[in-house]
């Protein structure tokens, strides 16, 4: 299923599912009183029998509406835990040989010849986002007026049907709920003076309307290789870039497996893969400015569409960007 958060007439968060010919949702949330139904973390919790419920109700709708005008929320508009991981070693490699961009360096280097630390080999590393301020399909943007530089991630989440402890990756594909497209904006220029110090990002990623995801939450049934997914940018129509899942060097199940190492793993977490291969303005050496209409596209998974509210930024700064050291 083609699971949605969205508002109802009243104005009230309803879920539902997307019906085979895309024009209507069925609304779990109208259309049956089901505790579960209240929300897409109710439905997560309720597991099996929810899901089951779900699917009856999408095959047979009680209360539908239809797709346009459809005001969408992100399907999960809160997350209990939000991570993203950093597991596309192309990315890695051609946002290092770019940093000349912010003047630490004079020239682009090669990627090839980036030397990446040991310890990203071995472990889905990664960091903990804001989980509250979460936007979905459609929503606008609001630029942080501390900066200049506006950056996208295309990546791909996923989010967790049950918790558990050390859960070995032959195991982790029981707990995965389902997945959506995920972009956790980036503020380059803060991004780059804070991360000076050893820590972060902090204020590079921590704003609100700065995580975008959706348009669906698909079912992990619907996926038959989430290892294999083409995923594209395009910026106000033009593709800028295009990738594929196939290139994690760390998969969503040995995540699933780093991340509950001695921490219990709750249902309702989202966690992200990390940006592909060219799947940022950092790594192509172009950045967004104020209006521009961003979609990412995923097979499978849908198109996350979300235009850039920037009044201070009409265009993007000049190269070399002037970072605080």
């Amino acid at each position: 299923m083609k699971l949605a958060t969205f508002l109802a007439a009243d104005g009230t968060p309803h879920i539902g599912a997307l019906l085979p010919d895309q024009s209507a949702v069925s609304d779990f949330t109208a259309g049956d009183a089901a505790p579960y139904f209240r929300s897409m973390l109710d439905l997560i919790d309720g597991g099996a029998p929810a899901l089951d419920h779900a699917r009856a109700l999408a095959a047979r709708p009680a209360a539908t509406l239809p797709v346009a005008g459809l005001a969408r929320l992100a399907p999960l508009p809160q997350p209990r835990r939000l991570r993203d991981c950093l597991c596309f070693e192309t990315h890695f490699r051609q946002s290092r040989a770019n940093r000349h961009l912010f003047g630490i360096g004079t020239r682009r280097l090669d990627p090839a010849s980036i030397e990446l630390p040991r310890v990203w080999y071995e472990r889905p590393i990664y960091y903990k986002g804001n989980p509250f301020s979460v936007v979905g399909d459609g929503a606008d943007v609001h630029w942080p007026s501390y900066s200049q530089v506006i950056d996208y991630e295309l990546e791909i989440g996923v989010v967790t049907a049950r918790g558990g402890k050390n859960i070995p990756a032959s195991e982790a594909a029981s707990c995965i709920f389902g997945y959506t497209i995920f972009n956790d904006f980036s503020a380059r220029d803060a991004q780059y003076a804070e991360m000076q110090g050893g820590l972060g990002p902090a204020k590079g990623k921590d704003f609100d309307t700065g995580n975008a995801m959706g348009p669906w939450l698909v079912t992990a049934d619907e996926i038959a290789d989430p290892q294999a997914l083409t995923m594209v940018t395009r910026v106000n129509g033009e593709e800028w870039s295009r990738g594929n899942s196939r290139d994690m060097h760390h998969t969503f199940l040995d995540i699933i497996a780093y991340v509950s190492a001695d921490e219990t793993l709750y249902a309702g977490e989202v966690l992200g893969s990390g940006t592909v291969g060219g799947g940022c303005g950092n790594e192509l050496g172009r950045f967004l400015k104020d209006g521009d209409v961003l979609e990412l596209e995923v097979s499978g998974l849908g198109t996350l569409r979300n235009r850039i509210v920037a009044p201070h930024v009409p265009t993007p700064p000049p190269f070399p960007i002037r970072i605080p050291v």
